[in-house]
C-alpha cells in the first residue's frame, strides 16, 4: 500500500499535440481490429458508393493482402488526397448527427489504415479519368494517373506491418479468414440486390472462390430468402417463417426458423438496424424473448431480421465499430420484435421444421450389409411370384392384427376416415408402446409423441385462461418491505402496472424501499426482495423484464406437464384422432414446452427409398 503509483511523477507532465501519424495510429486501434474489420470498412465504402458488385480477396487470412473491387460511382484525382484526410466524409456535411442514411459517416477508416499498413487507391468517377493514390504507414505519396474502367480498387497490403505489437494479437490465417467471411455474409444479407464475390488468393493467382452472392430479383422475400440459401444453405429458407410487422414507424421485416428449427449456439441470429449488421444485446434479448416458452435454455433461435425506422430514431454513434446502436424508444423497439415473433409462431400452428424429419431418416437408414444389387442381379418375377404366393399366410394374419386398430365400419364409416387422412396429421392407425400414434396421411405417415403434443396443447389451454382472466394474486399478511437505491425503486415503480397484471403489486413506501403488497398465487410462497432483483437487473440490462411472465409460465409448464397424457396409457382410436385434430387447430403444436418436435412426418417417397423402392 505504501508503494509509490506509477502514475505520479516529480515533475508536472507537459500537455503535447501528437502529430496527425500518431492520431491515426490511435484511431486505427478502435476502427480495424483485426482484417475482418478492415474489409467490413471498405466494403460498406463500396456500398455507400452505390456498387451493384463487389469483390473481395484476400491473401494470409487478410494480413499481407485485401483487394476490394467495386463498379459504385468512383472519385476524380482531386477527391483522392480529401478521402485519406481524417474526418473528411461525402456522406455527412456535420450539421446533423443524428440523421445518418449511410453506413460509413466519420471520415476515420481510410486514413487509419494508411496509418497502419500500406494503402492504394485507384479510383474513375463518371466523365473523368482514372487515378490513383498511395500512402504507407502515414505517408503519403502524390496522385497519379492509372487504368481502370470504372468504380474503385482500395488494395490493402501488410496490416499493421506499422505497429508491429499489434500483428501479435492476430490468430491463425485461417480464423482470421473465417471472421472475414462472417463479415462479407452479414452484408450480403442485408444487400440482396448486390452481387458479391470472396476469393482467397493466398499463393497468387485468381485464388479460389470461398463465397459467391449473386444479385437476387423479387420482392422483399423472395430475394431474401434465395439469398440466404445460397449463404447458409436450403434449411433455415425451408424452416422460416417471414416475418413484416410495424408498430409507431418502426417496421419489422425478415425471416425467422421455426423452434424445431433450432440451434446449439447463436451461430445463425442476424439482426440488422436500416439494414447495418449490429450486435445488440437489446435485439438480441428481444429475440430472446419471443421464443422465450418453445425452446429450452440451452438452445437458440435462428433468424435474419431487419429493423426500419427514421434515422434520427436510433443513434449508430455509441461504438468505435458501429457494432451496437442505441434507440430512442427502446421499448417500442423490442415489443415489436417480441410481438411480431409471436404472433408469426402462432401463424404457424402445428408446423413443424422439415429438418426433423430428415433426421428421423438418417438415424433410421442403414449401412448395407452386403454387396450393393444391380438391376441385373435382382429375382426375376416368376421368383418373385412364388415368394408372394408362399406368404400368402401371412398376410392372413396381419390382416387380422390390423381389425384390431380399426374400429367397426358401422362405428367409423369408410367415408370418414378417408376424409380425416386429408387432414394434416392425418388418422389414426395405431399406438406403439402406449406412447406414440402412428397416423396416415394423404402423402405418407405422422408418428406423434402423444405425452408431449398433449402437454403442449394443455399449456397453451392454460395460457388461454390466464389471458383471459388475469393472473390471480395472492395478498400478504404482511407486506414484504424492499429496501432499493432511490433510482431502482423508480425503476420498478414506472413498471407497477404491467407487474400488477401479472399478479405482482408494489407500492412506493418512502425513500428507495418498496412494499410488496401482493404476489402470483400460482407461485405459491415467494422470495419477494429476490424476484425484484432479478427483474430490476433484466430492466438495467434489457429495458424491459419478462422474468415475472417466465416464472408464471414454467409453473404452467410444469401444471401441463402434470396433467397431460402420460405415457404408457393406452388411447382408443377416436381419442387418438381427437388428439391429431386438436393439435392441428393449436398454434405452436409442432413442438412442445420445451421445444422438442412433437411429431415426425415421413412422405410416403421417403419410406420407399428406405426400402430400396424407387
Amino acid at each position: 500500500m505504501n508503494a509509490e503509483s506509477p502514475k505520479i511523477t516529480p515533475e508536472r507532465p507537459v500537455i503535447r499535440q501528437l502529430d496527425e501519424a500518431a492520431v491515426n495510429r490511435i484511431a486505427a486501434g478502435e476502427v480495424v481490429e483485426r482484417p475482418a474489420s478492415a474489409v467490413k470498412e471498405l466494403v460498406e465504402n463500396a456500398l455507400d458508393a452505390g456498387a451493384a458488385r463487389i469483390e473481395v480477396a484476400y491473401a494470409d487470412g487478410g494480413k499481407t493482402l485485401i483487394r476490394v473491387t467495386d463498379d459504385g460511382c468512383g472519385m476524380t484525382a482531386e477527391d483522392l488526397p480529401l478521402a485519406l484526410s481524417r474526418h473528411a466524409t461525402s456522406k455527412i456535411d456535420g450539421s446533423d448527427l443524428l440523421n445518418i442514411r449511410s453506413f460509413g459517416f466519420r471520415g476515420e477508416a481510410l486514413p487509419s489504415l494508411g496509418a497502419v499498413a500500406r494503402l492504394k487507391i485507384t479510383s474513375r468517377a463518371e466523365g473523368a479519368e482514372a487515378a490513383a493514390i498511395a500512402v504507407a504507414g502515414g505517408r503519403m505519396a502524390p496522385v497519379r494517373p492509372a487504368a481502370l474502367t470504372k468504380g474503385t480498387v482500395v488494395e490493402l497490403r501488410d496490416l499493421f506491418y506499422a505497429t508491429p505489437a499489434r500483428l501479435k494479437f492476430l490468430r491463425s490465417d485461417r480464423a482470421e479468414s473465417q471472421a472475414i467471411k462472417d463479415v462479407i455474409q452479414r452484408l450480403a444479407m442485408a444487400e440482396p440486390g448486390v452481387g458479391f464475390v470472396l476469393r482467397d488468393v493466398t499463393g497468387g493467382g485468381e485464388g479460389r472462390v470461398v463465397l459467391r452472392a449473386d444479385v437476387e430479383q423479387g420482392d422483399l422475400f423472395e430475394a431474401l430468402s434465395r439469398r440466404l440459401r445460397s449463404l447458409i444453405g436450403p434449411d433455415f429458407a425451408d424452416n422460416a417463417l417471414p416475418i413484416d410487422a410495424e408498430r409507431e414507424g418502426i417496421r419489422l421485416t425478415g425471416l425467422a426458423a421455426l423452434p424445431t428449427y433450432s440451434r446449439g449456439a447463436a451461430v445463425e441470429q442476424f439482426l440488422f438496424v436500416n439494414g447495418r449488421p449490429v450486435r445488440d444485446k437489446l435485439l438480441i434479448g428481444a429475440l430472446r424473448a419471443g421464443y422465450m416458452d418453445v425452446l429450452s435454455r440451452d438452445r437458440h433461435p435462428a433468424a435474419v431480421l431487419n429493423l426500419i425506422c427514421d434515422p434520427e430514431r436510433v443513434d449508430v454513434n455509441v461504438h468505435p465499430a458501429k457494432a451496437e446502436v442505441r434507440f430512442r424508444e427502446p421499448g417500442v423497439a423490442r415489443g415489436l420484435i417480441v410481438s411480431a415473433l409471436r404472433h408469426a409462431l402462432a401463424e404457424a400452428g402445428h408446423r413443424a421444421s422439415s429438418t426433423v424429419s430428415s433426421l428421423t431418416l438418417g438415424a433410421m437408414r442403414s449401412e448395407p450389409a452386403g454387396p450393393r444389387i444391380y438391376q441385373m442381379d435382382r429375382p426375376s418375377q416368376t421368383a418373385l411370384r412364388a415368394a408372394y404366393s408362399a406368404q400368402a399366410p401371412l398376410a392372413a394374419e396381419f390382416a387380422e392384427a390390423s381389425a384390431r386398430f380399426d374400429p367397426p365400419a358401422d362405428e367409423k364409416p369408410q367415408a370418414h376416415e378417408e376424409a380425416i387422412e386429408t387432414c394434416p396429421l392425418g388418422a389414426a392407425r395405431a399406438q406403439l408402446h402406449e406412447n406414440y400414434i402412428i397416423a396416415q396421411t394423404e402423402t405418407g405417415l405422422v408418428i406423434v409423441d402423444q405425452h408431449a403434443a398433449h402437454e403442449r396443447l394443455v399449456y397453451e389451454r392454460l395460457k388461454r385462461q390466464r389471458a383471459e382472466n388475469g393472473v390471480a394474486a395472492q395478498a400478504l399478511l404482511i407486506p414484504e418491505i424492499v429496501d432499493l437505491s432511490e433510482g431502482d425503486a423508480r425503476l420498478l415503480l414506472d413498471h407497477a402496472e404491467a407487474l400488477s397484471q401479472l399478479g405482482l403489486t408494489i407500492e412506493p413506501f418512502g425513500g428507495g424501499a418498496i412494499a410488496v403488497r401482493e404476489t402470483p398465487a400460482v407461485l405459491g410462497e415467494v422470495n419477494a426482495t429476490a424476484l425484484l432483483k432479478d427483474i430490476l437487473d433484466e430492466l438495467h440490462d434489457l429495458g424491459d423484464s419478462q422474468r415475472l411472465q417466465s416464472r408464471i409460465d414454467a409453473v404452467l409448464s410444469r401444471m401441463s406437464c402434470h396433467g397431460s397424457i402420460r405415457s404408457g396409457r393406452h388411447m382408443r382410436p377416436d381419442e387418438m384422432n381427437a388428439l391429431l385434430r386438436e393439435m392441428e387447430k393449436t398454434p405452436l403444436s409442432g413442438q412442445c414446452n420445451h421445444g422438442r418436435p412433437t411429431y415426425v412426418e415421413l412422405k410416403l417417397s421417403d419410406i420407399e427409398r428406405l426400402f430400396g423402392r424407387t
